[in-house]
């Protein structure tokens, strides 16, 4: 299926208090910054909001605040990927039940199964239910990479709605988007590819870089459509340091570390994750005042 979104999502953070609990307060200022800026999507329990070190009921509560903050003043998708097929089908239909609009599904990490096994994957998930699901491809966390073959099979799949490309290899991404276009969307899962891969024909940005910045990464999505290349290459150009500095250790250490700079109270990331380097800090701070990135409070 195609047309599920278009323009900005941002892969959301997920800010904790001192004590490590959620801090739905700071979640909140956050869900209204970015729909005050123009973001979309917001895309909940991704990579970036560390579920990992998330219990179900965290999840759940996580959910449920969400649908109710957003009030359908953008779409919301829920991560549900798992490396175990049985519980990402569980995510699938807890959020499904929470009243998201679509899911995102990450390929099975670790277990590294074929290609095979990530179409028998997604078909599982997508059999249980009826919302649009998205596959997103990040091989250098997961160890298993979507070829542009088993894209192609997974674009017959009826509520199968994208692939998140996060590979870094645009020569593949180009020849996903051979095989499935018109047939399932391509997004952007990689800040410092959004041009290209609009340019080829993405959908849209699911971006880390817009918990910051979500106005200017909207911007440069929409001087693509327009056709003003001009304008888009000089917006990211001005956006190209601040990317690279949210990706100075793992995701999201970095981009948490820059909301809290500009007023969004992000916490630290739950262990294993650690606090953003002193080096780092600054690169940071160096890359927000280069982007002209102003404190929200």
């Amino acid at each position: 299926m195609t047309g599920f979104f278009t323009g900005l999502g941002t892969a959301m953070i997920t800010p904790f208090k001192q004590d490590g609990s959620i801090n739905f307060e700071s979640f909140g200022k956050m869900i209204e910054y970015q729909i005050a800026n123009g973001t979309d999507m917001l895309l909940v329990l991704g990579t970036t909001g560390e579920p990992p070190t998330m219990t179900e009921d965290e999840k759940a509560d996580l959910m449920e605040f969400t649908v109710k903050q957003v009030r359908g003043r953008a779409k919301v998708v829920f991560g549900c990927g798992s490396n175990n097929t049985v519980h990402a089908i569980d995510g699938a239909v807890l959020a499904e039940q929470a009243g998201a609009d679509g899911l995102l599904a990450v390929t099975p990490y670790y277990n590294k199964c074929t290609q095979r096994g990530i179409v028998e994957y997604y078909k599982a998930i997508c059999a249980a239910t009826k919302l649009p699901v998205i596959a997103y491809n990040v091989p250098p966390r997961t160890g298993v990479n979507i070829l542009p073959a088993t894209a192609e099979a997974l674009a017959d799949i009826p509520n199968m709605a994208g692939i998140k490309e996060a590979c870094g290899n645009m020569e593949q991404i180009c020849e996903t988007m051979r095989r499935v276009r018109g047939k399932m969307d391509v997004y952007s899962g990689d800040d410092n590819l959004n041009l290209p891969i609009l340019a080829i024909g993405g959908a849209a940005l699911i971006s880390v870089v817009s918990n910051i910045a979500p106005a200017e990464c909207k911007k440069v999505y929409e001087y693509v459509m327009a056709g003003d290349l001009k304008r888009a290459n000089e917006l990211e150009d001005r956006l190209l340091p601040l990317i690279d500095a949210c990706f100075t250790e793992v995701n999201p250490i970095p981009v948490k570390y820059g909301c809290t700079k500009i007023g969004l109270d992000a916490g630290l990331p739950r262990p294993p994750l650690t606090e953003l380097e002193e080096e780092h800090k600054k690169i940071m701070d160096a890359a927000l005042e280069s982007a002209g990135i102003k404190k929200v409070w």
